[in-house]
């Protein structure tokens, strides 16, 4: 089988995570650990789709400073053809989570100004265009500013947009382009920031994005059911309570990335979505950004994952906090 190829545009940064070692106190001094490598929603997701079998090619911003230095380096040790631009007076963008002793997030902090003042140019280039024709995807996140995303959606020429939310801050920036993405993966306060509700019936922000001309799409919620829409089709898949949880960062990058492959590969979303579980589940006990994604163990931990179970709208699916 042909091995897709994606073009992924977006974060590409260094990654800090803090982890606090005892109870966390607020406003205190709290013990613990740092640690740093290479992050960014859209290139922690296309380092797992390349470990299903994607071939990838990164666009992405950063600055020439050491950190830039070591964003560049993992690029390369990836194997991802390098299409990024380089700003020799900027500093590169950043991203600082801090996590309590289970591994679950405290805080994060964002420092991208490079985004927003980069992002809308490089997308206005002739380059994205060459980029584009030579791929079978484009995988992007919400880091891109709104007029970027609607340059990158544009530019698509037919080719399926899968994308990642990011926060709640920024997927609003999607209004207006929904109907032209493949699938949109959100967790459940980032579906409530677009559909602009404080609903806590997920399936009706669902409508309300289906409305908008959203055809697809995935909502996480940690160790909760995961929620798939394709279509007229809404379903769940319970995901297998992960062995040791380790450090939930980056478990949503994982999901987008290995579902996108198995979709670019011919599954239908809800076959799909059970890859992406599988990987999430595989991240949330690693340690690492991105984790192993080995056959033998991947599909040691598929085998655990249920097939999706179809729901209707209306159905209340629990509280969000």
């Amino acid at each position: 089988m042909k091995s897709p190829s994606i073009l992924a545009i977006g974060g590409a940064h260094v990654d800090r995570r803090g982890q606090v070692s005892g109870v966390y106190v607020p406003g205190a001094s709290n013990p613990g650990t740092m640690r740093e490598d290479v992050g960014g929603g859209v290139f922690n997701a296309l380092r797992d789709a390349i470990r299903r079998g994607a071939k990838a090619s990164l666009m992405s911003v950063r600055g020439g400073d050491a950190a830039g230095e070591m964003v560049a380096r993992a690029i390369a040790e990836e194997g991802i053809s390098d299409l990024s631009a380089v700003f020799l007076d900027r500093t590169t963008p950043s991203y600082t989570a801090i996590l309590d002793r289970d591994g679950d997030v405290i805080t994060g902090f964002a420092d991208m100004m490079l985004y927003e003042l980069a992002f809308p140019k490089q997308m206005r280039r002739s380059k994205l265009r060459e980029a584009v024709a030579g791929v079978d995807a484009i995988m992007c996140d919400a880091n891109l500013p709104a007029e970027a995303l609607r340059s990158l959606v544009g530019a698509a020429e037919g080719k399926p947009v899968f994308v990642i939310a990011v926060s709640p801050a920024k997927v609003v920036r999607l209004n207006g382009l929904l109907s032209g993405l493949a699938c949109l993966f959100m967790n459940r306060r980032e579906i409530r920031a677009l559909a602009e509700t404080d609903d806590t019936d997920i399936a009706a922000a669902i409508q309300v994005l289906r409305q908008r001309g959203l055809v697809r799409g995935v909502v996480t919620a940690g160790e909760s059911s995961v929620i798939g829409f394709d279509g007229d089709e809404l379903f769940s898949i319970t995901p297998p309570p992960a062995r040791k949880v380790v450090d939930v960062t980056g478990a949503g990058d994982a999901l987008a990335g290995a579902t996108t492959v198995a979709m670019l590969r011919g599954l239908p979303l809800r076959e799909a979505l059970r890859e992406g579980v599988a990987a999430a589940v595989l991240a949330v006990e690693s340690d690492k950004s991105v984790p192993d994604l080995s056959p033998k163990e991947f599909a040691a931990v598929l085998s655990l994952v249920p097939g999706a179970e179809d729901m209707h709208l209306g159905a209340s699916i629990g509280d969000i906090s």
